[in-house]
């Protein structure tokens, strides 16, 4: 039995750790978690789902500005109780407790509906506050972009590792993928552009729904497309081009506008200023972000339903791996898929989560769907670190093969003997 009101946990390959300062033994745990890690991330199928608490994560580890998801964004407006009431019975329902802005922006589209269906007077005040709480989410995202941004290079007085580096080097520990293995799949529920820039970043190529350049255009016609090159001097067996991953944005993004029947990506830098031409003055009517907002009912299942049934494609199936970091499992959408991954025997979820002690909605869903041994739990405020993760507990599959050479040879050379010189591979 797990005890969730533990301050860590460790649950690894059906052995379960609740260390009390695992801080003090990080090369003990560095010996049992890494090696495990990287056997996990090599399976057939990998997948990475990034929640609001990376960017949080990298965020404080800048000294920037997390973004809030604090709610309580319509005062004064008619029938403000009665959205909040819904709001808050929406999240218990989704076992995410208190009412965050999503679930208060669903309540108020909803009842925004209904008043335009009634061509009532206060549609009017009800569509200018959700204009403006759109506004105000818009621009704390990116000022908490900015606050990144600006300090990406800086390098802490201990002479650790800047952002830059803490950003680059989590998403190469999971995108460095042998040749024989499929794309690493990156999801994320969240609005802002911290993984794409990282990314760019990291010389990775990402692939995902949208095609162009000027305007790339969102395309529900998705094949199996992928990169690949052709070695010098060798004809009709094209190879797997290195860094590339495929990327999903399942709540849809700041930069992605509607203008019907078009679903295209802007040119809004990462970080720009909130006055930015590119973000339009009513953000309620264009701006594809979770809760829709768009009126048009096609607009309901579209793009969402796309995304998620990427999502469901790519973990759903057999030796298939979905690693969670900084996701709070309060998405019931979200948990109902992985549930259904779960139900196939060859599939395993990581779980890496900094979180306050007890870490209910976790609990809560795998009471639900989870098969113990088919889990690994990596939970606590040393564990979910994310510069304790990069440091010691992810894997580094492009130092690894060099290690393994390098073992190799120190095991061959401290077998030879003067009898038998050649056992290291070198000539007397």
């Amino acid at each position: 039995m797990i005890n969730w009101d533990s301050n860590n946990i460790v649950f690894i390959n059906g052995e379960l750790h609740t260390p009390v300062t695992p801080e003090k033994e990080t090369n003990d745990w560095r010996k049992r978690i890494e090696p495990w890690l990287s056997a996990v991330f090599q399976s057939e199928h990998l997948s990475l789902l990034l929640g609001n608490g990376f960017t949080t994560g990298v965020a404080k580890y800048a000294g920037g500005t997390p973004t809030s998801m604090e709610g309580s964004v319509f005062e004064g407006c008619p029938y403000q109780d009665k959205v909040m009431a819904h709001a808050k019975k929406m999240a218990e329902n989704l076992g995410r407790g208190s009412a965050n802005i999503e679930d208060e922006l669903s309540a108020a589209l909803s009842l925004l509906a209904g008043l335009q269906i009634l061509e009532h007077s206060d549609a009017t005040k009800w569509k200018e506050a959700i204009d403006n709480a759109l506004a105000n989410f818009i621009k704390g995202v990116l000022t908490t972009e900015k606050s990144i941004k600006d300090h990406f290079d800086h390098m802490p007085d201990d002479g650790s590792l800047t952002p830059k580096d803490i950003l680059v080097s989590f998403l190469m520990s999971f995108a460095s993928r042998a040749a024989s293995r499929e794309r690493l799949h990156i999801f994320t529920t969240n609005y802002d552009r911290l993984i794409e820039h990282g990314c760019d970043l990291a010389g990775l190529r990402v692939i995902d729904r949208f095609v162009g350049v000027l305007d790339p255009e969102f395309r529900s016609s998705r094949l199996q497309v992928d990169m690949h090159y052709t070695p010098p001097g060798i004809r009709g067996e094209p190879r797997h081009l290195e860094g590339v991953v495929h990327f999903t944005k399942l709540h849809g993004s700041l930069d992605w506008r509607y203008e019907k029947p078009r679903l295209y990506r802007t040119g809004l830098p990462f970080g720009a200023d909130h006055k930015h031409p590119a973000i339009p003055g009513s953000p309620s009517d264009s701006v594809i972000i979770y809760p829709n907002a768009v009126k048009d009912i096609e607009t309901t299942a579209f793009p969402y339903a796309d995304l998620f049934r990427d999502f469901s494609s790519a973990i759903c199936r057999p030796n298939s791996v979905l690693v969670t970091y900084g996701f709070g499992f309060g998405d019931d959408h979200i948990n109902r898929i992985i549930g259904d991954m779960l139900t196939i025997p060859s599939t395993h979820l990581v779980i890496i989560a900094y979180s306050e002690k007890p870490h209910e909605r976790i609990n809560s869903f795998i009471s639900r769907f989870g098969r113990k041994q088919q889990i690994t739990l990596l939970i606590g405020k040393h564990f979910g670190n994310i510069e304790n993760l990069v440091k010691y507990y992810l894997p580094k599959p492009a130092i690894d093969p060099l290690m393994f050479r390098m073992g190799e040879l120190i095991e061959r050379r401290n077998k030879a003997t003067p009898e038998n010189p050649q056992e290291n591979g070198s000539k007397p």
